[in-house]
């Protein structure tokens, strides 16, 4: 990780540029992929399988038996785990569903909203190198919990075919209605045009560049997306009070998740600078996915500011998607943090527990879109419409308003809309 030392605030889009591929490269790239899926459909499916996951499918949805067995496949632990990270997630998102509520604008004037849920839609799971089953919980359970009738779905395949159990066991568990085989650009070519798996109304679901780049361009025009999602990152807050070995694990838990991962280091002066260097080539050494979590960490950062507010000014500049404030005041500065996807505050609040369990959902805005985008909650899975009933003396209060405002934009057929309601009741005497 490169360490920066008070770098001046014009030097900071440079220093905390995310390890991104050229756009228009990317999307022409990815462009192309999905429009020869939406040309060809299962032929150029089968043949981007084969060529991207090195396997040939031939049967895309899993069986309702490998549904049902997949359970058997794993360890009670794992099982009991998965279902109470299931209940833990539809306590937190459960009460963010509305009720209706009826409103009295104007005398005579009833205004309300109803809430629907999407009909269908399309969950990507990420499992080429890692079979991330705690994201099936994170989509899968708001989705059921807001009523979606049809749940989609598709996940990579292995070498030989297969799904890992556990993404199927978490599948049935939370709702999820028909399981593909099927990963990367081709899963959201075929999610967003029909092709093999039903077409869906929304795609919702974190992965690569690849994966975010083509849940944009069918964005433009076929389905709506939850957001764009790509590859982890992490920003960590500390100071002089924070554990250097938590820090070091919160940073190489990002840094594992991909090569184009970033994680950051926001440190108040350098006393426990070289501590938490060090913890991080031991730690680094222990885990399995090393190689992975060191080229993440080729792009990653270590930043020294002398002051609080520089390092709230930092960090709601970068916009992280994982936010964790480790300083012996966290509670000060979390107030002033307006630019995150998840804030995990003190020092004994990972990353990790909002990964898998604690309840809040970890599908979040990447690359900065914490700027605009909330991660995934209830109101991703429906959506709301509005409804009025305006009553005669409603139409009475509320009428020469309206007139008066068509008439100065110049808009006759509104304001005779009122009008003739208007006179139409003067003469009957209502």
């Amino acid at each position: 990780m490169k360490t920066y030392f008070q770098p001046e605030k014009t030097l900071w889009p440079e220093i905390l540029r995310r390890p991104l591929y050229e756009f228009s490269e990317l999307q022409s790239r990815v462009g192309s992929i999905l429009n020869t899926i939406r040309l060809n459909g299962e032929e150029a499916i089968r043949e981007f399988t084969r060529q991207f996951d090195g396997v040939t499918i031939q049967h895309w949805e899993v069986s309702p038996e490998e549904l049902e067995n997949a359970g058997d496949m794993l360890d009670d632990s794992l099982k009991k785990a998965i279902s109470q990270a299931a209940f833990n997630i539809g306590e937190f998102h459960r009460p963010q569903l509305q009720p209706v509520r009826k409103m009295e604008t104007t005398p005579g004037v009833w205004c309300w909203q109803k809430t629907v849920a999407l009909e269908k839609v399309g969950l990507y799971i990420p499992g080429g190198s890692a079979p991330l089953f705690s994201t099936v919980l994170m989509l899968a359970v708001p989705a059921s919990l807001a009523g979606c009738k049809e749940i989609v779905l598709c996940t990579p395949p292995a070498k030989d075919g297969s799904i890992h159990p556990a993404i199927l066991y978490a599948a049935k568990l939370a709702g999820v209605t028909r399981v593909f085989k099927l990963g990367g650009v081709q899963a959201i070519g075929a999610m967003a045009y029909g092709v093999v798996t039903p077409k869906v109304d929304k795609i919702f679901g974190p992965g690569n560049q690849y994966v975010m780049a083509a849940k944009q361009l069918v964005g433009f025009s076929e389905v709506a997306i939850d957001m764009p999602a790509g590859p982890s990152e992490v920003a960590i807050l500390a100071d002089s009070t924070s554990q250097p070995g938590f820090i070091a694990s919160d940073l190489l838990s990002q840094a594992e998740h991909g090569p184009d991962s970033q994680v950051l280091l926001v440190l108040k002066e350098d006393k426990l600078l070289t501590a938490i260097q060090e913890e991080v080539k031991q730690q680094l050494n222990v885990i399995p996915r090393k190689e992975i979590a060191r080229k993440a960490l080729d792009n990653s950062r270590i930043i020294v500011l002398n002051n609080d507010q520089e390092m709230i000014d930092l960090i709601n500049w970068y916009a992280p998607e994982h936010l964790i404030i480790c300083t012996h005041n966290y509670g000060e500065m979390a107030a002033k943090i307006t630019n995150a996807g998840s804030v995990f505050l003190g020092n004994y609040t990972p990353e990790s527990a909002g990964d898998y369990a604690s309840g809040t959902n970890h599908t979040l805005p990447t690359n900065g879109w914490a700027r605009s985008f909330s991660g995934v909650n209830m109101d991703s899975f429906v959506k709301k419409i509005t409804f009025q009933e305006i009553t005669i003396s409603g139409l009475r209060n509320l009428g020469p308003i309206v007139e008066t405002m068509a008439a100065a934009e110049e808009l006759e057929a509104h304001r005779r809309a009122i009008a003739i309601r208007l006179e139409q009741l003067t003469a009957s005497g209502r």
